[in-house]
């Protein structure tokens, strides 16, 4: 059973919106505080959204003011909502605990085109 199972990507065009959503096991989704990655090829994976098991969050400079990151706590699932798309935020997201590192799910891909 995959440890994270992330969806919602999709192609958007520029200042579109995409909601992203994580599913985590119970025993993961309480132990560890939230966050969202992504990456682009060539590059490094990077933590853009955080949020701890009371809700407080954290946002990269990067996106902060158009993504926002949530959580369900009946459901163990975590969301990434994002606003005013930008092509430079093409890449692939995928939630992962936040101070940790986990298992690597596969995945969602969002792609924005102007």
């Amino acid at each position: 059973q995959a440890t994270f199972v992330e969806s919602g990507g999709g192609k958007v065009q520029t200042g579109g919106s995409l909601r992203l959503s994580c599913a985590a096991s119970e025993a993961i989704f309480f132990k560890y505080a939230m966050g969202w990655y992504r990456q682009t090829p060539g590059q490094q994976r990077e933590l853009i959204a955080g949020i701890r098991s009371g809700g407080s969050t954290e946002i990269a400079s990067s996106v902060k003011g158009r993504f926002t990151i949530s959580r369900d706590n009946a459901k163990n699932m975590t969301y990434l909502e994002m606003n005013d798309l930008k092509v430079e935020d093409t890449a692939v997201y995928y939630c992962n605990a936040q101070d940790v590192i986990l298992e690597w799910g596969q995945g969602t891909q969002v792609t924005v085109s102007s």
